[in-house]
């Protein structure tokens, strides 16, 4: 299934030569991790409490666009300069997990969009990343299949977020969006379990 996560790794041969140099400098993955998470919300309370003030709404995309990078750069930090860890692989879902949902309820105080609909949005995509996590439970990797992973939905609410400061995108158009987002989250819920099952039957 297309992803934007099969990028990654294009992504990652870019940010390579940062992440030696921030290594070299002390910088660790969890804070890394941690940075990323707390300036998550601050930028997703902002947003919320100026709502009315809808340019504030491109500070998603322009965070989502940096997240993405910060979040790359903590896994390398991670696997490639022995940082790995176990409070870091318990802070890298939470802080995730954490933030996209910060970063997404925002939308939800826009005049004429349902905020039934974004919060079951918010909900599905903690299921999504739960079911991801799960998949080493049962015997599988961790599961990234799309089509509407983390990676996916940063470029959805980021374009959502440029769409309302620059007034090209109405509450119809947020609606429309937040439900096809909804349906391809249940899809791709659907897709991490059932790809899991498959992997773990297959190392039985």
């Amino acid at each position: 299934m297309i992803s934007i996560y099969s990028l990654k790794p294009r992504f990652q041969n870019l940010l390579r030569p940062m992440v030696r140099r921030l290594a070299e400098r002390g910088v660790t993955a969890n804070q890394v991790t941690l940075a990323a998470g707390v300036i998550s919300v601050l930028i997703a309370v902002l947003v919320a409490w100026q709502a009315p003030r809808v340019w504030l709404f491109a500070l998603i995309p322009a965070w989502m666009l940096l997240r993405m990078a910060l979040n790359a750069i903590d896994g390398m930090l991670a696997r490639e300069f022995a940082q790995q860890s176990a409070l870091g692989a318990y802070l890298n879902e939470l802080c995730d997990v954490l933030a996209d949902s910060a970063l997404y309820l925002p939308f939800a105080l826009l005049p004429g969009v349902s905020p039934l609909l974004v919060f079951v949005v918010v909900l599905m995509a903690a299921l999504v990343e739960y079911a991801g996590v799960l998949g080493l439970m049962v015997g599988a990797s961790r599961r990234y299949d799309g089509p509407m992973g983390k990676s996916d939905r940063a470029a959805v609410f980021g374009l959502m977020g440029a769409g309302v400061a620059t007034g090209l995108m109405n509450s119809t158009w947020l609606n429309v969006i937040l439900g096809l987002t909804l349906v391809l989250l249940i899809y791709t819920l659907y897709n991490r379990i059932r790809r899991g099952l498959t992997e773990a039957a297959h190392t039985l």
